[in-house]
Order: structure tokens, then sequence, then C-alpha cells
């Protein structure tokens, strides 16, 4: 009987994982349904196995050790879901909500259900409310812009700043090409240039080279 009860614990969080999932795949994140389901469950598993597996060795084993890698381990999948592209770090939410997947997996194993479902309702709610377009939570710098262009005679540094809305670089490098210097520069604006706009801005600024943008929302 026990056996069946230890299995309906980790079809809870295998649910559980699926909802926190689902709203991960309706925003189009890398980590969807399968990985936070896949997640909860083990995480389910493993604390089942840390605390039942071991009753037989009386006062011998400590029922904490294999659960306590449970952090750890799921530590290192969310690294592998923040990548750096282009002086950007993206991934950070969906990376924390698979640890965080992790902790209520271990929560339904440890037979703590309301604990479980009620961190799963705020886990979601946080993540919708989050993304609601409000002034109050929305990010000053979502865009990150990459600049590339030739210094001229004049300040072309101001007049980059005042074509894309930046205040200052947060990186610059300069290099000669071709007999005259060119910058390439990395800034934060709250409204990024869509791609026409960006086109017009290279054909009326010749000394602008290219224009990148990287979305930085996690």
């Amino acid at each position: 009987m026990d056996n069946w009860i230890y299995v309906l614990r980790i079809l809870i969080a295998l649910l559980l994982g699926f909802a926190i999932g689902f709203e991960r795949k309706l925003r189009l994140k890398e980590a969807g349904i399968r990985t936070h389901s896949i997640v909860a469950a083990g995480a389910c598993l493993f604390m089942i196995v840390s605390k039942y597996g071991f009753q037989d060795m009386e006062d011998r084993y400590d029922a904490s050790r294999i659960a306590a890698q449970i952090v750890s381990g799921i530590g290192f999948i969310g690294a592998g879901m923040i990548p750096y592209r282009k002086q950007a770090i993206q991934g950070l939410t969906t990376a924390a909500g698979v640890w965080t997947t992790a902790g209520v997996g271990m929560a339904v194993g440890a037979g703590l259900y309301i604990v479980s479902v009620g961190a799963t309702v705020l886990i979601i709610l946080i993540q919708c409310i989050m993304h609601i377009n409000c002034k109050l939570f929305r990010s000053r710098t979502q865009t990150v812009l990459t600049i590339v262009f030739a210094c001229g005679d004049e300040d072309n540094c101001q007049k980059v700043k005042d074509l894309f809305g930046v205040k200052k670089f947060h990186r610059a490098e300069a290099k000669r090409v071709e007999g005259e210097i060119v910058y390439t520069v990395t800034a934060s604006t709250e409204s990024a240039p869509d791609d026409s706009r960006i086109r017009l801005l290279l054909e009326e600024n010749p000394f602008l080279k290219s224009v990148e943008t990287v979305d930085s929302d996690l």
C-alpha cells in the first residue's frame, strides 16, 4: 500500500511541474512542460528514496543526504539554461523556475501537499503578475543594443546616444579599420527600435555601421 502512495506522490509532483512548465511554454521559453514535469517528478522520487528507502538501516543513515544533492544537481541543469549572447545574459527566470520546481517536487515527496500546491500557485502567480504591462513591474532596461559606428571628425558618440535614447555606454571598444577609428559599444534602452527603424537610421547616418538588438527580458 505504501508503494502506491509513493507513486501517487510522484504523479502529483508531475502535475504540479506540468502547471509550472505550461506557463513557461506559453512564453516560448527553453524549458517548458517536459522539463519542469520531469524535474518535479525526479526530485519527488529522490526525496522518497532519501526519506523512506533506507529505513531498514535504522540509525545508520542520514535521511537528508540524498535530498541535499537534489539542490546542487538541479543547479547544474539551471546553469546550462543561462546562455550569454551578445553581451546579454538570458534565461535567469527559467533557470530559477526549474530550481524552484525541484523544491516543489521535494515537498510532495516529503508529504507536504499543501506546501507544494501553495508554492506552485505562488510561482505561477508571480510569473503572470511580473509580465503584466504595468510601469510598476516593467524593467527600465529591457533591451541591449550593440552599435558599431565610425568616430569621424564630429562627436558621433553623442549623436549615437541621441539617436537611440541612451545615457551611457556599458562597454566600448575602438579599433582602426581601413584608416578610420570604429567604435563597438553596448548600451541599454527602454524602447528598442524595430528593424525598419534601424534600417532608416543606417541610411540617414552613414557613420553607423551596424546595430543589433538583444532582448534581455528574462
